[in-house]
Formats: structure tokens, C-alpha cells, sequence
């Protein structure tokens, strides 16, 4: 499958499935302590960086945007599906969300002070990585903190219905933690943590908190 394949099914199936996945897992933060806690200490890194704009790279509908601002960060999302950034728009007004692929991120260069790719990275191939890391490194400002949760595992499945039972065709990659940290390091960044939980977000998910080398 060539990229354009696999990001046009991607595109496809998430346009399909948005309603219904704003519904259902609006709450799902509520029950992820660890998450949560994950997400509180980001905030403190964007602060102690200096603050200033954070992306949410693969936002979705836009909760994980919407929960960092009320930490007081400065967050942005964009997504690959116009499905999910209308009602991303729809559900939080005062916030800027954005179309766009993490494949092919169109954002300055040093123009944010952290990203953050949550179980957004499960649908990119592992030779589309390197790039999409790349990217991180290029658009965050040295020393700027990462965020990224992912499932962990050694699988790959082919998820053709979803979120309500609406058809998708997506390739959904699970990944070991060491395996990311190390493609964090190969791509100048300093891993801090990383974690394995079970939760509402996950049934066995990873996150990882980095630091963009100078």
C-alpha cells in the first residue's frame, strides 16, 4: 500500500466514523488517572519551557486539546480528516483546529514549544516514522517537550468497523515502548519516561515524555 493509499483510507475511515467517535470517547480521560496525571506534568514542562503554542498532532475531535487548555497551555490541534476537525470546530468553538498530516507537517520550523501525538501515531507505518519524527524535531524549539501515547504490543490488526459500527479500513500498529524510545533518540530527542497502563483509553497503552535535543 503507498502512502497516499493508507493516508486516503485513514482520511476515509475517520471522516466516516467522527459523530460517533466525539460521542464515545468524549469521557474517556475521566477515567484514566495515569493519562491524565500524563498530561498534567506535559503542562508543567510547557511551562517550565517558557510556554507557548503546543500542537496536538493527530487531535481528532479535539478532547486532548481542549483538556490541555484547561491546564492553562496554549494548545492548537490539527488532524488528517476534515470530518474529525469539524466537529473538533463544533464541540470546542474558542479553539484552532486545523487539517493537516503528521507525514508531511506544515508548520514552521522551532514555531511551538511541545507537541503532542496521543494513539495518533497507531495508524502511521513504521517506514512513515522516521519522517513524521523528523518533523517533530524540526517544528519543536530545543529543549521543548513531547508527548506521545500509543498502544503497546507487537501487532498489527486491520480495524474494519468502528466507533459505532461504521465501516473503517485502517491498519492500527502497536509498538513496544523500547522500540519508540529508540526512534525518539535516533531523531535528537531525550526520553525522560516512559510508562505501560491499563485503562479506559487503552487496554495496554504506552506514553513517553521526550525533550527535543538542542
Amino acid at each position: 500500500m503507498t502512502a497516499d493509499d493508507w493516508l486516503s483510507e485513514t482520511r476515509t475511515s475517520y471522516d466516516t466514523v467522527a459523530v460517533s467517535y466525539a460521542r464515545l470517547v468524549r469521557d474517556l480521560l475521566a477515567q484514566a488517572p495515569h493519562e491524565r496525571a500524563a498530561l498534567t506534568s506535559f503542562a508543567d514542562l510547557v511551562r517550565a519551557a517558557g510556554g507557548g503554542p503546543v500542537v496536538d498532532v493527530g487531535c481528532g475531535t479535539g478532547r486532548i486539546t481542549a483538556h490541555l487548555h484547561t491546564l492553562g497551555v496554549d494548545a492548537f490541534g490539527i488532524d488528517l480528516s476534515p470530518g474529525m476537525i469539524e466537529v473538533a470546530r463544533r464541540d470546542h468553538p474558542e479553539l484552532r483546529f486545523e487539517v493537516g498530516s503528521m507525514t508531511d507537517l506544515d508548520l514552521a520550523d522551532d514555531s511551538v514549544v511541545g507537541v503532542v501525538a496521543w494513539y495518533s501515531l497507531i495508524h502511521i507505518p513504521d517506514d512513515q516514522i522516521d519522517s513524521v519524527f523528523a518533523h517533530f524535531r524540526r517544528v519543536i524549539r530545543p529543549g521543548g517537550p513531547l508527548l506521545l501515547g500509543f498502544h503497546v504490543g507487537d501487532e498489527t490488526t486491520l480495524k474494519t468497523e468502528g466507533y459505532g459500527g461504521h465501516p473503517m479500513n485502517v491498519h492500527v500498529h502497536r509498538r513496544q515502548p523500547a522500540q519508540v524510545a529508540a526512534w525518539l533518540r535516533q531523531h535528537g530527542f531525550t526520553v525522560d519516561s516512559q510508562t505501560t497502563v491499563t485503562s479506559a483509553e487503552s487496554r495496554l497503552g504506552g506514553t513517553i515524555v521526550g525533550r527535543r535535543e538542542p
